[in-house]
């Protein structure tokens, strides 16, 4: 039996994605606005369109909040 709690999911927007550094930035439900890598793309893709709407956790990395396990709706 797993003693680990599932990760809670968000939702938002992609408002930023350059393809070239792979680097971009998601405004959630909320307002607050996240980085992310295209490595963190689920399907594997390492592409987004803006404005599509996306699930994704919140993590921080070097004490930053950021999107992991992006998930396109």
């Amino acid at each position: 039996m797993s003693s680990e709690v599932p990760a809670h999911r968000e939702s938002g927007s992609v408002v930023e994605f350059d393809a070239h550094i792979g680097l971009g930035r998601i405004r959630t439900d909320g307002g607050e606005i996240l980085l992310f890598h295209c490595a963190e793309i689920a399907d594997g893709s390492r592409q987004i369109d803006i404005d599509r709407r996306v699930s994704f956790v919140i993590r921080r990395k070097f004490a930053n909040p950021e999107a992991f396990a992006i998930e396109p709706q």
